[in-house]
């Protein structure tokens, strides 16, 4: 059986992390399923998704990684492209990955104690993401 439902979740731009696991866990719950695979997937090309733990300091880290790693303010080709200012967000997500499947047991997802899933937006102005999580099990 599978089931799919939309998760949206207001965000703020510039390495936003909102911790999606209470409400996969609630959605889970709901579907009724007991065992199988969740998978969680983010529309649109400058938001990821993945599993940390999630608290402050590492917040902090993954927000300083990134500005490091791909930086904010530089300017990149896809700005010449579209007159916009989110080249950075793009290469962020495009290392992220949009989804990502957790597996499940007894109607409870198999994170480790301090795995959470998370939304990281990486985009330059706040916005709504669509989040799907689709259940495939019995």
């Amino acid at each position: 059986m599978i089931k799919t439902l939309e998760h949206v979740v207001q965000m703020k731009g510039h390495c936003d992390i909102q911790d999606l696991t209470p409400s996969l866990q609630r959605a889970l719950t709901t579907s009724g399923l007991k065992e199988g695979q969740a998978l969680v997937f983010v529309a649109g090309s400058t938001a990821g998704v993945t599993t940390v733990e999630f608290e402050p300091g590492l917040v902090r880290d993954i927000s300083e990684f990134f500005e490091r790693l791909i930086p904010e303010k530089r300017d990149y080709f896809h700005h010449q492209t579209w007159g916009d200012d989110n080249g950075s967000s793009h290469l962020r997500a495009a290392l992220l990955k949009p989804s990502l499947t957790i597996p499940f047991k007894n109607g409870q997802l198999l994170t480790g104690t301090w795995q959470q899933v998370v939304l990281i937006d990486f985009d330059t102005r706040p916005r709504q993401r669509s989040t799907v999580f689709q259940f495939t099990g019995e």
